[in-house]
């Protein structure tokens, strides 16, 4: 199906809002202009695809300060030149200090939810788990770089000393977090001056957040994990009565894992493992989608929406039952990953009517994520293909300013169900369930797209309708990543505005209580790989997204310049 047929018979009003990237040497897609530009210029400099992920992941920290930061959580997918591809787990630990009962569940409020009274596991030092942000940068950039770390984080530092403009997307999110922004004075000063807070248009200017990425270019990640930096860290949360000490930081550990592989339609797809629930979980969708003709039944069509929306409620009712930390929860891959068993699944969807898959028996929902997070994807002509996804959960995290380093931490203790317990209760050393969604798809051997997005538990069903997109409906990366797109766990289906009345109705015949949200999930970004070797970047309209590639190069071999005469 081509676009112009799959158009003609969407309910949608689908138009794309950003122009995508061609290049042949290179190319970058994050969610802000001057990240991109960080890792374009590592790609000019010589540097890999690899080189140019760690410099706008650094200057996404300072761009971006809402949704990620040095003491944050990260998930990364690196396929290298020989083919290989790696998972490198970067996410939040409960420190050694945690336990199940250590936050007392909001009075009255429904088991399912994770909210503690005092808002203490959400808001302030309490919040704050083990980060591993900067471990995975920093080991990632030694492992696969070939750059120095000095010359990776200078784009970071250069718009934290001289400042930036700010979006009218920070500012909106500035706006969101004030009440609590306004209780720090740190924070306070920072993105609340005179107790306004910033506007679009306005310069923002982070010094002693640049002096703390001048520290990291010296020592690497010991400035956070077991020098001054994370000493600094660990006074804000002392004096706070959190629980992350100065041992959470040394002890941890970057873990590198073998990616979820799944099979749909002659494509592998490959993407994150538990602890993470993404890459098992889609997989798991496109099983049970390959038994449907999705390209016959059309994109954006009532019959198409009612299978996603079944589709999605059977693998959030399944990730409830068992998912989490590996190390603590026995997570059934293989029968998720079972093509049997999705055939099992398919065949108890009603065509006609929307049916409720919880069984009862599950003790919570997924985990109550963040949807603030950032992604970005590179590439470059070597056959280095990096995609990572990370946050610092909420949106500005625990929403507090460590003093005299401007870094704002995370709020992953959020993500933990304050009820013993449970699958997802509180453990010492126990790392977060993440929907992140750092997705590669690869035909005959190749990688033909890498693609991932912010977004908390709507990030891998997005995910999903992307590949959907590509692989079904015949979409260009730029259409598929800005499609509108539908997200449930039952009961409510929430659908993009650009589906029309008569989607809604349809859907609404067919059981499902729909409800309009302006966005689904977050800013997807990804890269597409041309069989001419050329790389395709797009962004969406969801976030400030760019794309830039890396064209041209160096003059031919031999070339050079004779004076006349």
């Amino acid at each position: 199906m081509t676009p112009k047929d799959w158009r003609a018979r969407a309910g949608t009003r689908h138009v794309c809002e950003k122009t995508p990237a061609r290049g042949a040497r290179g190319m970058v897609v994050t969610n802000h202009p001057l990240a991109t530009a960080a890792g374009i210029e590592m790609l000019a400099a010589g540097g890999n695809a690899i080189d140019a992920a760690v410099a706008a992941q650094f200057a996404l920290t300072v761009v971006e300060p809402m949704m990620v930061g040095l003491v944050g959580g990260t998930t990364c997918h690196i396929r290298t030149a020989d083919g290989a591809h790696r998972i490198l787990d970067g996410m939040s630990a409960v420190p050694a200090a945690g336990r199940p009962d250590m936050f007392r569940p909001t009075p009255g409020a429904p088991a399912e939810l994770f909210d503690s009274a005092g808002r203490e596991n959400l808001v302030g030092p309490q919040s704050v788990a083990t980060p591993g942000s900067l471990l995975v940068w920093c080991e990632v950039l030694a492992r696969f770089g070939r750059l120095p770390l000095a010359d990776v984080i200078e784009p970071a530092i250069r718009h934290a000393a001289r400042g930036f403009t700010v979006t009218p997307y920070l500012a909106d999110c500035i706006g969101v977090a004030a009440p609590d922004l306004a209780m720090d004075k740190p924070a306070q000063a920072l993105l609340l001056p005179g107790g306004t807070p910033l506007k679009a248009g306005a310069r923002l200017v982070q010094g002693a957040y640049a002096d703390a990425l001048r520290l990291v270019a010296r020592e690497g990640a010991a400035a956070l994990h077991g020098g001054a930096l994370g000493d600094l860290l660990i006074d804000c949360i002392a004096k706070g009565g959190g629980s992350l000490a100065r041992g959470d930081l040394v002890d941890y550990r970057v873990k590198e894992r073998a990616p979820i592989r799944g099979l749909y339609r002659g494509w592998e797809v490959l993407g994150p493992p538990p602890p993470a629930a993404s890459g098992l979980h889609i997989a798991q969708m496109l099983n049970i989608l390959e038994g449907h003709d999705i390209a016959t039944l059309g994109f954006g069509t009532v019959a198409t929406l009612h299978l996603l929306a079944e589709t999605l409620k059977i693998a959030f009712a399944d990730r409830a039952r068992a998912s989490g930390d590996p190390d603590y929860v026995a997570v059934p891959v293989e029968q998720l990953l079972s093509k049997d068993e999705a055939a099992r699944r398919r065949a108890e969807i009603d065509p006609a009517r929307a049916r409720d898959w919880r069984d009862g028996e599950a003790p919570t929902r997924a985990a109550a994520e963040g949807s603030d997070t950032t992604h970005l994807t590179t590439a470059d002509a070597e056959g280095n293909v990096v995609c990572t996804t990370q946050t610092i959960n909420s949106l500005f995290g625990a929403r507090i300013v460590v003093p005299g380093t401007g870094m704002i931490p995370n709020n992953y203790m959020n993500n933990f169900d304050p009820h013993p317990g449970r699958a997802l209760s509180i453990a010492p050393g126990k790392r977060v369930t993440t929907s992140m969604s750092p997705t590669m798809a690869l035909k005959d051997g190749r990688v033909r797209v890498a693609l991932g997005l912010p977004g908390g538990r709507k990030i891998f069903p997005s995910a999903l309708q992307a590949l959907v997109n590509l692989i079904d409906h015949g979409m260009s990366l730029q259409e598929a990543v800005e499609a509108p797109r539908v997200w449930t766990e039952g009961p409510t289906l929430e659908i993009e505005p650009a589906f029309d009345e008569t989607v809604r109705s349809g859907l609404e015949a067919k059981g499902h209580r729909v409800q309009r949200m302006p966005t689904v999930a977050g800013g997807m970004n990804g890269i597409a790989f041309d069989e001419d070797g050329t790389m395709t970047g797009a962004a969406c309209w969801r976030a400030d997204g760019t794309a830039a590639g890396l064209g041209g190069g160096l003059a031919r071999p031999g070339v050079r310049f004779v004076l006349p005469g």
